[in-house]
């Protein structure tokens, strides 16, 4: 937007937005009104409109538009301009009445807020609201709205503080704490009869000890700490209040978790949440499900906040107890999204005494989780009138699964043993007029604890197992499922009692061919299969008679692929000459179908349907990624010929359906894992594969096919015949690669292709080093690296801070003595002419661009340049320190020069990668 339009456009805009009935206006009006919002004169229209109060719409607009100018366009402003606008800001404030809608309330606050967090020249910005709104009963709900979401923008994203400002604010924040207290407490004694200003109150309140900026001593001898306690305990507290009572007594105690610099805080908390312990009680016998909930969550905040001192000084003082009884009796609450809120606690728990191994310790806490086990149970049961099998994608199966998960965690507490044993015991003692719910959560606890008994177990196991195979076809479906889940738990179990391998096959096959329990049957197939692998031999002709006649059974896609994935995972356990045959049937009852597809005229198959090659594609990956035999030096691999069989209608798959993103990646992966089944045995296909995968590449870039690429690279890298040709496929993918790169925003657009083509050139440099580092593409793909530096999508990053970290080590390894120097010369001559502008992406992307976590593989990187020269490295740190930025929009300090020269010493004499990335991660604080 070249110029600023009239105040009237800008209006017309907005009642086209809001009241256009016509759908092509309003995204008209959108259009431009986000042009608008991204424009410079935005600043001057927004401020326009807030003065004029046309409508709603533009009062919300402008104070929406001004909040997010401030957050992230604020160093459009000159410095000079700075106090106008907060003038401006103030002055719109101070016509806030009642009658202002919440929403321009809240966007205003946090205009503000955020102003006085990035203005470094607005000292005492807190003290200064609160004088000049503070005396005005009609701008109090204004002033709590501010003091509320400032302490939460402190932290943002978006506004990107860095540390030294932060710690201005904090200590700035922390000095006013004690006038905001009383300012808060003053607001309650007002309001004490109106629950929405009192739970502003709270709101604020919590807000402040989100951030840790209340000082105790200002605090703990205040009555309003205890007022959310108070205000809890009315049974008829008005549910708004409530919640926001709750959210502040979490917050506090989320603060109180630093029991040596909080201790006062954390009693005074703790004797108050204490009293709570009545008031839930009635929410429970009222079922006020969501009163429930909110003590549910200050008793779990009690406990992890307390962890330290009940782990290490159980039932003294502050490591009372008490609190796990509290715990687990909302654990036995009726309702299990009351139990979940508990889940985090008994993780922490678990972990604490795992790491500490003192089985006197543990054993204090074992009646509690031995409990909790119970309880947990109890809760797994299913409804007596469901019918058909557990549903884990409804809210309650994915319930059951986080219990499951809960339970694998703590039980090494208790023992698995003794927990299977309980719940073995609960099933024995149960009559004819026993619901089938409590039989069938007992068997889901004991599949959950399955995995982990020990496999030499003699005693109850064998029981279980006979009893499961007694159970009757009559039995409910439900409780078969989960017998049949159990017994793909316990196949550990069963590989070392094959005796039992027979009865349960038969088992498992029975339910095979019931459509109920198809799926699960075959998934606890597949896991026998693999674990039981040598004494499944036998069954292999058994197990491909149940392969040819799969899609009879009513089975999920996934478990066809598992029951696949065993039976492949047993024919490269059979004798080497039984393997090429063995394979040829189960790839044959793939490529019929497959090839009946690909002779049709449907180049555009719907996702999913019976004409759908993907189902077989996948089937056949599944073959080829299981089928591992043994093969001998010097002797013919066995599935050679099977997958030669294969290549031609894969070939044909690629070639019909090459603009279809979905079956190409699909024909890639079964191609990569028949690739690696051969090894290379698989050289026939190469220069056929190689040739196809340039053409179709030319047309559609697929980045499967670089990918596909690296595997080449990989296995036969390292052959010197077939460097030359691998390279001219690396060039071919690199122009039209380069040329979708090249575009707008291409890195980001298209990180899937950053990641494939850094995975071929890193096979490139670790299998072909010096064809590689000779040939012409390396200087291109070295400046499309740099310029990835800074891309934040996970995988492609690593990809590329994978491939420079050895690119660079080629100049310092000496595993090839012969090709060291030339090699050597080969990477220094590039870092020669573009060693500054790697430095510059990798600590720009690093303090600009790239989330904490990738600070680790940026200093691989940077340790592997110091290693090749470090005296040239310092030299080009200090270059690009000091084209940084120093100061902020702002005005505040991002780095001092003490600072950037400390950071400078601490990353050039890092002697690990260890303390490469502490520098860089310590460093990049001073600007988020």
């Amino acid at each position: 937007m070249e110029s600023e339009p009239p105040i009237e456009t800008v209006l017309q805009a907005l009642q086209a937005l809001y009241n256009n009935p016509d759908k092509a206006g309003k995204e008209q009006a959108s259009v431009w009104l986000g042009e608008l919002q991204r424009s410079v004169c935005a600043w001057q229209i927004s401020d326009q409109l807030l003065r004029q109060q046309h409508t709603l719409e533009s009062c919300y607009f402008a104070a929406q538009t001004m909040r997010t100018k401030i957050q992230y366009s604020f160093h459009e402003l000159p410095t000079d301009s700075h106090a106008f606008l907060k003038d401006s800001l103030l002055e719109h404030a101070g016509k806030i009445s009642g009658d202002t809608q919440a929403i321009i309330v809240t966007q205003l606050s946090l205009a503000l807020a955020d102003l006085a967090l990035l203005m470094a020249s607005w000292k005492d910005a807190t003290l200064e609201l609160v004088q000049r709104f503070g005396t005005n009963v009609h701008q109090l709900p204004f002033l709590l709205e501010v003091l509320t979401v400032l302490p939460e923008e402190v932290n943002s994203r978006s506004l990107r503080l860095g540390s030294n400002r932060r710690s201005e604010v904090m200590e700035d924040l922390t000095k006013a704490s004690s006038v905001v207290l009383q300012l808060l407490t003053a607001c309650l004694e007002t309001c004490a009869n109106d629950p929405r200003a009192q739970a502003k109150v709270f709101r604020c309140m919590g807000s402040w000890f989100a951030l840790g900026v209340v000082q105790d001593d200002c605090i703990t001898h205040n009555k309003l700490l205890m007022a959310p306690f108070q205000v809890l305990v009315v049974q008829d507290c008005p549910s708004v209040l409530h919640e926001a009572a709750t959210d502040c007594i979490c917050s506090a105690l989320y603060c109180a978790d630093d029991l040596r610099k909080h201790l006062q805080l954390a009693e005074a908390l703790y004797h108050g949440s204490l009293t709570l312990q009545e008031a839930y009680h009635m929410t429970v016998a009222l079922e006020d499900t969501d009163k429930s909930i909110n003590f549910c969550r200050i008793f779990t905040e009690l406990a992890e906040s307390l962890l330290e001192a009940i782990v290490d000084t159980p039932n003294q003082g502050l490591g009372d107890l008490r609190i796990l009884e509290i715990l687990l009796t909302c654990v036995g609450h009726h309702l299990y999204e009351v139990t979940e809120i508990t889940f985090n606690f008994w993780y922490r728990l678990s972990e604490d005494l795992y790491q500490r191994s003192q089985d006197m310790l543990t054993d204090v806490f074992k009646p509690y989780i031995q409990r909790l086990i119970i309880a947990l149970c109890h809760h797994c049961q299913m409804d007596t009138d469901h019918e058909g099998v557990p549903d884990e994608s409804d809210d309650f199966g994915e319930f059951r699964i986080r219990v499951s998960e809960l339970i694998k965690d703590v039980i090494f507490v208790v023992g698995s043993s003794r927990c299977f044993n309980q719940m073995f015991e609960n099933l024995k003692s149960q009559t004819s007029t026993t619901s089938w719910e409590v039989t069938e959560a007992s068997l889901f606890v004991m599949s959950a604890v399955a995995k982990n008994l020990l496999p030499e177990e003699n005693e109850i196991v064998p029981e279980v197992v006979n009893a499961i195979l007694s159970i009757p076809d009559t039995a409910h479906v439900s409780v078969r499922h989960t017998s049949v889940r159990l017994f793909g738990e316990l196949s550990e179990w069963i590989e070392k009692h094959p005796e039992f391998l027979d009865p349960v096959l038969q088992f498992l096959l029975r339910g095979l061919q019931d459509p109920k329990l198809a799926t699960v049957a075959a998934n606890s197939l597949q896991s026998i299969s693999t674990t039981c692998r040598e004494k499944m031999i036998d069954h292999f002709q058994g197990l491909l008679q149940i392969v040819q006649a799969i899609d009879s059974f009513n089975l999920s896609s996934e478990a066809a692929i598992g029951l696949l994935k065993g039976t492949a995972t047993i024919l490269g356990r059979l004798p080497c000459d039984k393997v090429g045959d063995g394979l040829t049937q189960l790839c044959s009852y793939q490529l019929l179908p497959l090839n009946k597809i690909i002779a049709t005229d449907n180049n555009k198959p719907k996702q999913g349907s019976t004409d759908d090659p993907t189902i077989w594609l996948d089937r056949l990956a599944a073959i080829f990624r299981h089928t591992n035999p043994t093969v001998t030096n010097g002797t013919s691999h066995p599935c050679l010929a099977a997958i030669q069989e294969v290549w031609p209608v894969l070939s044909q798959a690629c070639e019909k359906y090459q603009a279809d993103i979905r079956i190409v990646e699909r024909c890639c992966r079964c191609i990569r894992f028949a690739i690696r089944c051969l090894g290379k045995s698989s050289a026939s296909l190469l220069n056929p594969l190689v040739s196809q995968m340039i053409t179709l590449y030319q047309v559609h870039q697929h980045s499967c096919f670089l990918y596909l690429g690296s595997i080449l690279v990989d296995e036969y890298g390292m052959e010197a015949a077939c460097q030359p040709g691998l390279l001219n496929m690396l060039q071919a993918f690199c122009v039209p690669t380069f040329k979708i790169l090249e575009e707008h925003n291409g890195l980001r657009n298209h990180p899937d292709t950053v990641d494939d083509l850094f995975r071929l050139c890193l096979r490139f440099v670790q299998r072909a080093t010096l064809p590689y580092l000779e040939c012409a593409m390396a200087k291109p793909i070295l400046c499309c690296a740099i310029a990835a530096c800074s891309l934040d999508h996970r995988d492609a990053n690593a990809s590329v801070m994978k491939y420079l970290t050895d690119f660079l080590s080629c100049a310092t390894r000496k595993e090839d003595k012969d090709d060291f120097a030339a090699k050597q010369t080969l990477v220094k001559a590039l870092l020669t002419e573009h060693g500054q502008a790697l430095v510059n992406a990798l600590v720009n992307g690093c303090i600009f661009s790239l989330p904490t976590f990738m600070t680790v593989d940026i200093g691989e990187v940077i340790y592997e340049l110091m290693v090749i020269d470090r005296p040239v490295f310092c030299k080009w740190l200090e270059t690009m320190l000091k084209s940084l930025q120093t100061e902020s929009s702002g005005g505040a300090v991002t780095a001092t020069h003490k600072q950037l020269t400390d950071f400078h010493k601490a990353l050039t004499s890092a002697e690990n990668v260890k303390q490469v990335s502490n520098a860089l991660r310590d460093f990049a604080r001073l600007f988020r």
